[in-house]
């Protein structure tokens, strides 16, 4: 153990501090904006989504800022809905999974013998099933909507959050101090709400947004092969999937859902990256 080991954040050097700290900033900001164009999609949009009044694949410029479409639709409203389906698509898989994933990581570490051991086969399968294959079974039974989708990559994220619950609670569950809980007569809904969620909170918070870039990447690729928000949704996948034959002349279409979705998942990992520097005492101190 060393002597910054047991620094707190404010007590780190300024140089250490200042650098997470604008890890953290920069990721904010770039999600943030994202974020920002993604409500402004729900107020307002230039054009209306199915609106083919502009020009085939006319350039930046006059009543078009990023230019149109082969169908002639504006770009810029394309993108601004694009983000709006990111931002859904992100929040709704992460908020299945911390759902299915916490109830069943807390099931799973409290179980003995058999039970843990069937729970734990069961959220191996379900992380080794393709979140391809999923979304295919799940759209078979229902439809190509961005709520498949959404299902699909939830349902298959839920299985990771699940594993790393179950790992951190039983790491809790061996502390003495909930030893000594569960001897004094505290129930067990008790010692989870009091002990466990309080001491596993930072580093799956840190997961979740994790999982959250991935949910938008996997998105992304479902709506690149037909399986997200049917037209005239236009998701970044299906618009970077529509604008691949025309990009040499064209590049507007590809270039601008890419980068924003390049943008949106770095800003979403740095964010992480960040909260794991600030919340997660064992990083602080391997990275000291």
């Amino acid at each position: 153990m060393t002597g910054t080991d047991l620094l707190t954040p404010a007590q780190l050097p300024p140089r250490r501090r200042s650098r997470r700290s604008a890890t953290l900033a920069v990721g904010c900001v770039l999600a943030g904006l994202i974020a920002l164009l993604a409500l402004v999609s729900v107020l307002w949009l230039p054009y209306d989504a199915e609106d083919t009044s502009g020009g085939r694949l006319d350039g930046p410029g006059g009543g078009h800022l990023l230019g149109t479409d082969k169908l002639g639709r504006d770009l810029l409203t394309q993108v601004m809905t694009g983000s709006r389906i990111a931002v859904e698509a992100g929040l709704g898989s992460v908020t299945i999974a911390a759902a299915l994933g916490i109830t069943l990581g807390v099931l799973a570490a409290f179980a003995q013998g058999w039970l843990d051991d069937t729970l734990s086969a069961f959220l191996d399968i379900l992380i080794a099933f393709p979140t391809l294959l999923l979304a295919m079974l799940i759209v078979a039974a229902r439809s190509a909507t961005l709520g498949s989708a959404v299902l699909a990559i939830g349902l298959a994220q839920s299985a990771v959050v699940a594993r790393l619950v179950r790992i951190l609670v039983k790491r809790v569950l061996a502390q003495d101090y909930v030893t000594a809980a569960r001897t004094s007569g505290t129930s067990w809904p008790r010692t989870v709400l009091s002990h466990v969620l309080p001491n596993i909170w930072p580093t799956l918070v840190v997961n979740l947004a994790l999982q959250f870039g991935l949910a938008v990447l996997a998105e992304a690729g479902l709506s690149y092969l037909g399986l997200g928000a049917p037209p005239p949704n236009a998701s970044w996948g299906r618009m970077l999937q529509e604008a691949q034959a025309t990009f040499t002349t064209a590049p507007a279409g590809a270039l601008a859902p890419g980068i924003l979705l390049v943008l949106l998942v770095i800003g979403v990992n740095l964010v992480a990256d960040g909260l794991r520097d600030t919340l997660d005492p064992a990083t602080r101190r391997r990275r000291s």
